[in-house]
């Protein structure tokens, strides 16, 4: 039996030297653009969840941690709402440069909707500190709602 197996393991590695082994080199170049787009995609995410608990009067990470869902509602709603356009920049955008000036325009269109929500509910805040999930739901689902017209809007 070990005869044949030596065959077979020779005749496997000749095929690998052919076209299947030009495939794989073609698949994996498309490995360094990978690697450029998530991290940026990290890079803009990070610099989103910087900002927006900078300019939320709330402090979302000490609130989710004492296990306020509304917080954590209302934050998560945000960063899917930010992710959303983002990767739709990174799925039509030409070049990183491209790709980076659409993540920005996403990052402010999500804090505008942070902001026009809080002009509507002045107290926005204050009742997501309290743990009312009505308004976290309420800014969560305006977080994707944007988040999904502006993905949307990127289709260029």
């Amino acid at each position: 039996m070990a005869p044949f197996a030596f065959i077979y393991d020779v005749a496997f590695f000749c095929h690998w030297n052919g076209k299947m082994f030009s495939q794989l080199l073609g698949s994996l170049s498309g490995v360094l653009p990978f690697i450029a787009y998530f991290l940026l995609a990290m890079g803009l995410l990070a610099i989103f969840v910087r900002l927006y608990t900078w300019l939320t009067p709330h402090h979302e990470f000490a609130l989710i941690r004492a296990g306020n869902p509304a917080a954590a509602t209302a934050f998560g709603g945000a960063l899917i709402g930010f992710a959303l356009p983002l990767s739709s920049a990174i799925s039509h955008s030409l070049s990183l440069i491209d790709c980076a000036i659409w993540g920005a325009i996403a990052l402010l269109v999500q804090v505008a909707a942070f902001r026009v929500m809080r002009l509507w509910l002045t107290d926005l805040s204050e009742r997501i500190s309290r743990g009312e999930m009505a308004c976290a739901i309420l800014l969560a689902s305006t977080a994707l709602s944007v988040g999904l017209l502006n993905a949307a809007c990127m289709t260029y």
